[in-house]
């Protein structure tokens, strides 16, 4: 069978702007932050603390103390009662201190930056991301990209149109700087209409590229992509051990080619090359597109053979 890696790199330098990419906390694990679990350990061991606790094992004593496993939305909830107060509780988790900055931590990682040299070239103008914290807008700004940033209902009213930008990232869980963040399941069971709204446009008309999401408890998002009526372009889901549970459901419904054993820096970092190989092969007989006159744009088209140079709108 084609390594769908392959099919990936062919599919997106071939449909330049024509695929869209969903992106989980794994894509920004390796800069430090910490995941949901660990954020979860770490809200665990700080309740233990503030409760005189005498233990090493806190998460031991949070099942028997509270009867239940630790989750990060009830563990929240049970600390940070409004989300102004979950704000303020999180907003450390995905801030770098002065210490952390000269530790190269919270800093965009080599997949956020591959995502953006894919962006600069024109292959990805749409990224749909679960993550509070501002990596991939850093990545952007670091190669002269100043994208649209969709974090809130609010702001899809007043979006640029997704055709007229060249970077637009929707931020469907909002912004750690925003204290409408939505972090517990109540929360994140449902979406407000304008975001239904342009998730509905992206799924049914871009194809999706997954990765470091694992699709468990994003309840709204499963369901946005669940009720796409259309497949116009393949799925393509990047997993560092392959799907089970919600993801699995989600491959089957779109017939998603699955990428098994690579994390977010290898997923891109590999992309970008075979994209940059195919930019880089040319053939004797017949230019690259790249070379292509009408290349230049996708509604620009040579008047006529005798004329190659002369462009009109089509």
């Amino acid at each position: 069978m084609l390594d769908p890696m392959v099919s990936l790199a062919f599919s997106v330098y071939s449909g330049k702007g024509v695929y869209s990419a969903l992106l989980g906390s794994g894509v920004s694990r390796s800069s430090g932050i910490p995941t949901g679990w660990e954020i979860t350990q770490e809200l665990a061991k700080k309740l233990a603390t503030l409760s005189d606790a005498a233990t090493e094992d806190t998460l031991d004593w949070y099942r028997t103390v509270f009867k239940q496993e630790p989750d990060y939305s009830v563990l929240l909830e049970q600390i940070a009662k409004m989300t102004g107060d979950r704000h303020f509780t999180l907003r450390p988790y995905f801030e770098p201190t002065p210490e952390e900055l000269e530790e190269g931590k919270k800093v965009p990682t080599a997949a956020h930056k591959e995502i953006a040299d894919l962006v600069l070239k024109g292959y990805i103008h749409v990224i749909v991301a679960t993550n509070f914290d501002r990596l991939m807008e850093q990545a952007l700004g670091a190669v002269g990209v100043t994208p649209n940033v969709v974090a809130n209902a609010d702001q899809v009213k007043g979006m640029v149109p997704l055709v007229h930008s060249r970077c637009t990232i929707i931020k469907v869980h909002g912004d750690y700087t925003d204290i409408r963040i939505k972090n517990t399941l109540g929360e994140l069971a449902a979406y407000e209409k304008e975001m239904n709204r342009i998730l509905d446009q992206v799924f049914d008309e871009y194809g999706l590229i997954v990765c470091g999401w694992s699709a468990d408890w994003d309840e709204a998002l499963r369901a946005a992509i669940e009720r796409c009526p259309n497949r116009r372009f393949t799925t393509y889901w990047s997993a560092y051990s392959g799907v089970s549970g919600k993801a699995e459901a989600i491959c089957v419904q779109r017939a998603a080619q699955i990428i098994r054993g690579m994390g977010a820096d290898a997923f891109f970092g590999q992309f970008k090359e075979k994209i940059e190989a195919m930019e880089a092969w040319t053939s004797p007989a017949t230019p690259s597109p790249s070379k292509w006159p009408w290349h230049r744009s996708r509604n620009t088209y040579p008047r006529n053979a005798s004329d190659p140079g002369s462009m009109t709108c089509s």
